[in-house]
């Protein structure tokens, strides 16, 4: 009897994880490498003082990907974490004395869009309308393409699908086609600063994700994001994946246009498949180098990254008042943010910023009566001068205005304070210019325009996550591995 074929995956990130529980059902010989001393990639936690801390992801939208996902192997999410909706789904401030919860229900979210700008309520029924349509194709069909080849999408369905779709106008446009008042028009757009980046320049296409924030609601997982990731290794090592932590890759060692044998601090792993889960210009430019490479740096040199992100881990002993389990700043000049992120890079001078309150909702992340707090400023990647004393600017800066909005000093209770920016997301992951999310939706980084997951030159090399196709975020991350594992399934018959 032939013995499987080994399939060794580079990263234990949601891709990473989600390709390697595919194959090993499938009956491959799977090892997974994961570089950091626990699995997760960027939805790694880390705890202090009491307090847990998730490091990365902290929105949990379609959940029906996740469901999906755990139903290939004959499981539920419930049979791994216990999830909440969050009602409201989350606080937008405006500024100190201005602000809105959105509402769970459609009834209750109808009425606010009514109470800001009269008629936007029926509005919203038909540009949710066309959003359900979107998702339905945009999840239930087009990220399912491995997008390798322009015949995969090549039909006449598909081709009335790409019209309705609205591919081809950005979103801006499409939703200023419903909505005029400034603050709708801030809590539409939202969504798409995950695809990482503006309105102008994603395809109309993503109001589905409109879709499922407001219709499919948002969601959390008692004990924190990273309790998904429990999930899936308890899963993936029930099929039996091995995963090896503290593996730092140092090489991959071609042999007659095949990756044979894979470099590790401390050891060296054979295999039949390589699937690289780690950052996809690293393997390229670090792991290959330029006889097996696919991108060269010019290619790399042209692509729009998504932004990265300047980060505060902060446990406060006290409560802190008038915050949501999401909150959203929007106190300040998106364009002039927007335009510091991708039209002319530099460090913000007035940024939006983004608060998680996990605490609101699960009292196992801090200590009782205390309040864990995750900051976010989204910046442009690459950006030099990522120092201490940089952070703490920023730092002072928003805990400023988070102090003006709930109306009492903040800082002077900070009991655990850790920032995390460029340099960190280059460390730990090796990430391409520090950024935190992969590449940006942009018409021009869609399907076939994206990274291959395949290697051009190495026959038994794939990829996966956030820099090939789907695209960033975590259901698409997830949807990645299931896209590369069918396609290894096709051309590698046990």
């Amino acid at each position: 009897m032939t013995p499987p074929k080994r399939v060794l995956v580079i990263g234990a990130g949601f891709a990473g994880l989600s390709a390697a529980t595919q194959l090993a059902h499938d009956g491959y010989d799977v090892t997974i490498l994961e570089k950091n001393s626990i699995p997760g990639g960027r939805a790694r936690v880390f705890r202090e003082q009491g307090f847990v801390f998730d490091m990365g992801p902290s929105w949990y939208w379609m959940p029906d990907v996740f469901e999906d996902y755990f139903a290939r192997f004959g499981k539920k999410p419930s049979d791994y974490y216990k999830l909440v909706r969050l009602d409201p789904s989350y606080k937008v401030v405006f500024g100190p004395d201005e602000a809105v919860d959105l509402p769970a229900g459609l009834t209750g979210l109808r009425q606010l869009f009514e109470s800001m700008e009269p008629g936007s309520g029926e509005r919203l029924d038909e540009f949710l309308r066309q959003a359900a349509y979107k998702y339905k194709v945009g999840i239930g069909e087009f990220v399912w393409k491995p997008s390798r080849r322009l015949t995969e999408f090549i039909s006449l369905k598909l081709l009335y699908d790409v019209a309705r779709l609205d591919v081809f106008q950005s979103f801006a446009q499409h939703v200023r086609k419903f909505f005029k008042d400034p603050r709708l028009l801030q809590l539409v757009e939202f969504p798409v600063l995950f695809l990482g980046a503006t309105a102008e320049n994603t395809p109309a296409m993503y109001s589905l994700m409109n879709y499922a924030e407001m219709s499919m609601g948002t969601w959390y997982p008692m004990g924190g994001m990273h309790e998904i990731v429990k999930g899936m290794v308890a899963l993936a090592e029930e099929k039996g994946v091995k995963l090896l932590l503290n593996q730092n890759v140092t090489r991959i060692e071609v042999d007659k246009g095949q990756a044979r044998r894979i470099h590790t601090d401390s050891g060296i792993y054979e295999a039949d498949i390589l699937i690289a889960g780690a950052d996809y210009h690293h393997v390229e430019n670090d792991l290959l180098g330029d006889t097996y490479r696919t991108y060269d740096e010019t290619y790399w040199s042209k692509r729009t990254m998504a932004p990265s992100s300047l980060l505060y881990y902060l446990g406060i002993n006290k409560r802190v008042p008038r915050l949501e389990h999401h909150n959203l700043f929007f106190d300040e000049d998106f364009k002039v943010h927007a335009a510091e992120i991708y039209e002319s890079p530099q460090w913000p001078s007035k940024p939006l910023f983004y608060v998680s309150a996990p605490s609101k909702t699960d009292p196992s992340v801090a200590p009782e009566g205390y309040e864990n707090l995750f900051v976010l400023i989204p910046v442009a990647p690459g950006l030099s001068g990522d120092t201490d004393a940089i952070r703490e600017k920023y730092y002072n800066l928003v805990m400023e205005r988070l102090e003006a909005y709930v109306g009492e000093p903040v800082r002077p209770h900070v009991l655990y304070k850790r920032m995390y920016a460029h340099s960190d997301f280059i460390k730990d992951y090796n990430s391409f210019r520090g950024n935190a999310y992969g590449l940006a939706n942009t018409l021009m980084q869609t399907a076939i325009l994206k990274p291959a997951l395949k290697s051009k030159k190495i026959r038994n090399m794939y990829y996966t996550g956030q820099l090939t196709v789907p695209g960033p975020g975590v259901p698409p991350s997830l949807i990645s591995g299931i896209v590369v594992a069918r396609e290894v399934k096709r051309e590698n018959n046990l």
